[in-house]
């Protein structure tokens, strides 16, 4: 049994503030560190339930983060970027279940360090109308890959927003949001105890089923993707794809037959933002 762990920084304990997101300073190599060490906490879980291969995909910003020599030896990590899967990189080896750790709130929501993939250039993101952030996008991907997410952790807001669509999920509360960058955290220690405990009881259900939690994949929905920017000058560049329809001066929208061609389309313009700093 192969077990896909997407790891994120903003819901990761004890991290409040940009700054403990972004390289180059000492708030920063604090946080990664608690990041590493949840990730380790759920590889212990995973295994302890009967897991035969871990893959850890850092999905935080430059997807470097995780300090290299303080994991856990018995999992394989996915590093760097580009990706085509992004932040579910891994999954196309053939998983069976992918866990969501560290994760946020969407753009515009209220949870801790709330964003949907780019904050510098996205204000939010719908698809067939419905407001997703991460979890729900890349959540989307693995179910439209035949995986199932059977782990999320992350602030109250995250969970909220999320719990719905992952109904066989379990669920950890590192902390409870107050807003954008201030709430109330579980001590590191207690938030890693809490992940393995639920990474076992995730494993464990994945394993006793008979029958797959995502039903066999039926003929694709049409989807259609509208992006809102942060001010008119990305809507400007990210139009210059020809596909892509502007609507007013921060809007636009494109079709997709699929979520992961939804996934590339966003991570591209994601990554032609950087023109504009």
């Amino acid at each position: 049994m192969k077990i896909l762990i997407s790891a994120d920084i903003e819901g990761v304990a004890g991290v409040f503030n940009s700054e403990q997101t972004r390289a180059g300073n000492g708030e920063y190599e604090r946080a990664r560190r608690w990041m590493t060490e949840e990730v380790n906490a759920a590889i212990r879980g995973a295994f302890e339930a009967g897991a035969t291969e871990v893959l850890v995909n850092d999905s935080h910003g430059s997807f470097r983060n995780l300090i290299v020599d303080a994991l856990h030896p018995r999992a394989h990590y996915i590093l760097g970027k580009p990706r085509y899967l992004g932040m579910m990189a891994g999954l196309e080896l053939g998983c069976d279940g992918v866990m969501m750790l560290g994760y946020h709130s969407q753009a515009q929501g209220r949870g801790v360090l709330a964003h949907t993939i780019n904050s510098f250039a996205f204000a939010r993101v719908q698809i067939n109308g419905e407001s997703l952030g991460e979890a729900g996008l890349y959540g989307g991907l693995a179910n439209e890959m035949g995986v199932p997410v059977i782990f999320g952790s992350g602030d109250d807001q995250f969970i909220a927003e999320n719990k719905h669509r992952f109904a066989l999920a379990q669920w950890v509360q590192t902390k409870v949001a107050h807003g954008h960058s201030s709430g109330l955290s579980l001590s590191l220690e207690e938030s890693q105890v809490a992940i393995t405990q639920a990474a076992v009881s995730a494993v464990r259900a994945l394993a006793q089923r008979s029958t797959p939690l995502i039903p066999a994949q039926q003929e694709p929905t049409a989807l259609t993707c509208r992006l809102t920017t942060q001010g008119p000058a990305f809507a400007d560049l990210f139009c210059t794809l020809p596909e892509l329809v502007r609507l007013d001066g921060v809007s636009l929208e494109f079709a997709a037959p699929t979520m992961a061609h939804v996934i590339r389309m966003l991570n591209s313009m994601a990554a032609m933002s950087f023109m504009l700093r």
